[in-house]
């Protein structure tokens, strides 16, 4: 899938255009260049093979916020079917959610010492949530669920 990605941090822009500047890093936009293949789908999205049932992101909502009471959901955020490794020589770097094409946060996941998964808590009660995450070798992968 194409996209404009920051190539100091590796923030994809989902506008289809570059921003000024980087809202992850702060680099200009001449930092960004256009990719063909900045993220990675499924060939058939009905019959994942094993290394997309690892890296494609599984989204869940919790409508009631065990941290923050009133106002808030959370949107869970776990990386394959299948458990991805997270291990010093294959791991997930970072995890990127974005609200309607908006980028909103990024976690930064450490390999050894964490699982790769990731949450936010949203104000925003309905949209498009998309999580996009970053494998150190196999890439960018995306999931976006609609969400009320």
């Amino acid at each position: 899938m194409r996209g404009v990605i920051c190539k100091v941090c590796g923030f994809i822009s989902r506008t289809g255009s570059a921003p000024e500047k980087c809202p992850v890093c702060g680099a200009p936009k001449k930092s960004f260049e256009e990719r063909e293949d900045a993220i990675k789908i499924p060939k058939d999205a009905n019959n994942l093979s094993e290394l997309e049932k690892k890296h494609i992101p599984v989204i869940a909502f919790e409508k009631i916020c065990g941290m923050i009471t009133e106002g808030c959901q959370d949107a869970h955020v776990k990386i394959g079917q299948i458990q991805h490794p997270m291990q010093s020589e294959h791991f997930i770097q970072h995890i990127d959610f974005y609200i309607d094409n908006e980028f909103i946060a990024r976690v930064h996941l450490t390999p050894e010492k964490l699982n790769p998964a990731a949450a936010v808590h949203l104000k925003v009660k309905e949209g498009k949530l998309t999580a996009i995450e970053l494998c150190n070798l196999h890439g960018a992968w995306i999931k976006e669920v609609s969400f009320k």
